[in-house]
């Protein structure tokens, strides 16, 4: 079970988006891809036949994880991540600093 998942909303802890909030949009290997953030130019090739215009475009690069912290909406802070079985048996994620259950 990962600890970050699409459409949590993080907080970005280090590099040049420091303290920026988003949402997840997709988790890779390591690397989560966060909404409006490391964004970066690149310069690409028209490609007709996939219909894709040339020139520059903007687009989100991948940052590690370990970058990036859940934002708890009670505290109003990042947070850490940590896992606990319920009483039917189920795992859920809770936050570290107040026990509270991230999804049920």
């Amino acid at each position: 079970m990962e600890k970050i998942r699409k459409g949590d909303q993080v907080v970005v802890l280090s590099g040049r988006d420091k303290g920026r909030r988003g949402a997840v949009l997709q988790v890779q290997r390591g690397h989560v891809v966060v909404e409006s953030i490391n964004r970066v130019k690149r310069h690409t090739k028209a490609n007709p036949q996939a219909s894709q215009q040339g020139g520059i475009i903007e687009k989100e690069m991948p940052l590690p994880a370990g970058k990036v912290a859940i934002w708890n909406p009670a505290t109003k802070r990042a947070d850490r991540i940590g896992f606990r079985t319920l009483t039917d048996g189920k795992k859920v994620r809770v936050f570290k600093s107040n026990g509270e259950v991230i999804d049920v």
